[in-house]
């Protein structure tokens, strides 16, 4: 059962996949509690970054810095794409998803297409990445995410400037509305689609579910659930965490967390975000260092991994997040990537891989850990902006072992 209309997200897999809709959408009104599901078609892709960490490590290092909350611009490891229509009749661009950001935007790559839907409203817009920015004019128009999913005036960006999005069209954020502060002249702050949404009674709830599978699990598929979440895709309750209030976690999905290895403590309950935009798991640097030192690992400076060899494998024990005061468990499998897919970081075919890597900064910067993809595909989250709380729950993939 969906409990909610839902966008099955694109999911393009660090640097060897991505995904495309296989439905079209042709806007029909429904009421607030009808049910929609697209699926996905997958595709192999051969460019991304190879140094996953350094990728993730330069976008944890600016949202510590207070700048952007948009996935790096240059970073196409790990993300999340839909095709949106924009317009009426529609044009569709294929759009980065993010759950650390809240502009939408298109112009990268295809033009926009106005039609009588289009207007613009005179503003510019303009968001600065950490290793990159876009700029251009702002207009409202009909977004299309699927035939359930049609917002009217929904604030857009068209990018007259950008760069780095190699070849994709912009980006769908998803995240608080808060990061929209200051991004559009003369306006101060700008309604999300999840948002409009809601307003326009599309959904009953501002909510968002995530749902990732792993990409060795033979089912490499993603889903976005709008106003609740996909309760055919989680195989326990969800368990909710309020947004933390430590800066500057909590100007994003922030929640408090504390981690141990097996039974020893290596990172004390401190806040840190939830973010689609990253691959790894991130750690401050001295709880990385302990959990590093705890497993026997190497540094393998050509792929930017720790690595361990078969016999640590053997020994590795669980990592367990504590949030909320319920504890989820990180297997030794759900820690090491995807063996199949070592080509894709330049790693050896038979090497063993870490997916835990270091921030670069010290536990107590307000922003000591990211729980990426490599968490959220063991763990189906939610993102509760009416209530301001992040859930989550185990699925079947929560003990894979297809790593």
């Amino acid at each position: 059962m969906v409990t909610s209309r839902s966008l099955s997200s694109l999911l393009a897999l660090p640097a060897l996949a991505f995904f495309s809709l296989s439905a079209s959408a042709l806007p029909h009104p429904r009421t607030a509690s009808s049910t929609s599901t697209l699926k996905l078609a997958v595709r192999i892709n051969s460019y991304g970054i190879k140094n996953i960490a350094a990728a993730d490590r330069a976008r944890i290092q600016t949202l510590q810095a207070g700048g952007s909350s948009s996935i790096s611009l240059t970073n196409n490891v790990t993300t999340y794409t839909a095709d949106i229509g924009v317009g009426s009749p529609a044009t569709y661009y294929t759009v980065l998803v993010d759950t650390g950001s809240s502009n939408t935007w298109i112009g990268a790559n295809e033009a926009y297409a106005k039609t009588a839907t289009s207007k613009d409203t005179g503003n510019t817009f303009s968001v600065q990445y950490g290793i990159g920015s876009v700029s251009g004019e702002e207009y409202t128009d009909t977004v299309t995410l699927n035939s359930d999913l049609v917002i009217e005036n929904q604030s857009i960006g068209v990018a007259s400037e950008s760069s780095g999005m190699d070849g994709l069209d912009g980006i769908l954020g998803v995240g608080p509305v808060d990061l929209t502060q200051g991004t559009v002249s003369n306006t101060y702050e700008v309604a999300t689609v999840t948002d409009n949404l809601y307003k326009q009674r599309t959904i009953g709830s501002e909510v968002l579910g995530v749902f990732f599978a792993p990409a060795s699990s033979g089912d490499s598929s993603g889903e976005l659930t709008f106003g609740g979440y996909d309760t055919s895709k989680i195989t326990g309750d969800v368990s909710y965490v309020p947004i933390t209030s430590t800066s500057p976690a909590n100007g994003y999905w922030g929640i408090d967390q504390s981690i141990s290895y097996g039974p020893m403590p290596i990172l004390d309950e401190t806040a840190g975000i939830v973010d689609t935009g990253t691959t790894l798991i991130l750690l401050a640097s001295d709880a990385f260092h302990r959990y590093q030192s705890a497993t026997g690992a190497t540094y393998n400076a050509e792929v930017g991994l720790l690595q361990i060899s078969s016999d640590q494998y053997e020994k590795l024990s669980s990592l367990y997040f504590t949030i909320g005061g319920v504890t989820y468990e990180l297997t030794p499998n759900a820690q090491i990537w995807p063996r199949s897919l070592n080509s894709a970081i330049g790693g050896t075919t038979d090497g063993i891989y870490l997916v835990v890597s270091s921030t670069g900064t010290p536990s107590g910067s307000g922003l000591d850990f990211t729980n990426g993809y490599c968490f959220l595909e063991r763990f189906y989250s939610v993102f509760d902006t009416t209530n301001s709380r992040v859930g989550f729950a185990t699925t079947q993939y929560t003990d894979a072992t297809t790593n």
